[in-house]
């Protein structure tokens, strides 16, 4: 089975130097995508930028920007049966990028914001994916209640979502706990690392 996996950040650059990221580590993401590899799927892992080593026996496509994770994600969309949108995608990005670095001159800075593309919600349509759709929601609040709109909004299968307000668990850390949101229901999962996690919802999702 063909197996596409997004892990990690984005990162949205303001000037040659600096740039709008978030703190995913890609753990989870990556830990996925070797689950999936060792069971003998074929596996294309794309990541934004991470410190981590790539799984063996997976395809890897390094980018930066969502723009560049969206068009990664299109051109392989065809070939994949399982869509797993692991990756923390930045929601906005600069609506200019200086040419030059920006110099430190007044006592404030404004930066115009606009929306990025929603790659998860651009799966279904336009990109027409039939396939098993996975999507990942870090939140904050009333987690439940915001994936499972999230679920119905980009037509998701399942989504994992985990409050990353919580120490210890999510964004930089080893360990997560997750709440799996289907149309009907939802499943908590014990806290664990991400690697046994990883080996869980690799069964979990095949079982879909």
């Amino acid at each position: 089975m063909n197996v596409l996996v997004t892990a990690g950040p984005t990162r949205e650059p303001i000037d040659p130097v600096r740039y709008l990221t978030n703190r995913s580590s890609g753990k989870m993401g990556y830990a996925l995508a070797s689950a999936f590899a060792a069971r003998g799927h074929h596996v294309l892992l794309v990541s934004g930028p991470t410190i981590l080593e790539v799984p063996e026996a997976v395809d890897f496509l390094r980018i930066e920007t969502a723009a560049e994770m969206h068009a990664a994600v299109e051109q392989s969309i065809s070939r994949q049966q399982i869509v797993i949108c692991a990756a923390a995608v930045a929601d906005y990005r600069p609506a200019m990028v200086a040419a030059q670095k920006i110099k430190k001159h007044d006592e404030s800075l404004i930066l115009e914001l606009v929306r990025t593309v929603d790659i998860l919600g651009s799966i279904r349509q336009p990109m027409g994916f039939t396939g098993k759709l996975i999507g990942f929601a870090a939140e904050t609040e009333r987690l439940e209640e915001h994936a499972r709109e999230k679920l119905l909004g980009k037509g998701c299968d399942l989504i994992i979502a985990n409050d990353v307000s919580q120490p210890g668990i999510g964004f930089d850390a080893n360990e997560n706990k997750v709440l799996l949101v289907y149309r009907d229901h939802s499943v908590s999962l014990p806290q664990s690392s991400k690697s046994h996690l990883a080996e869980e919802l690799a069964n979990i999702i095949l079982n879909i």
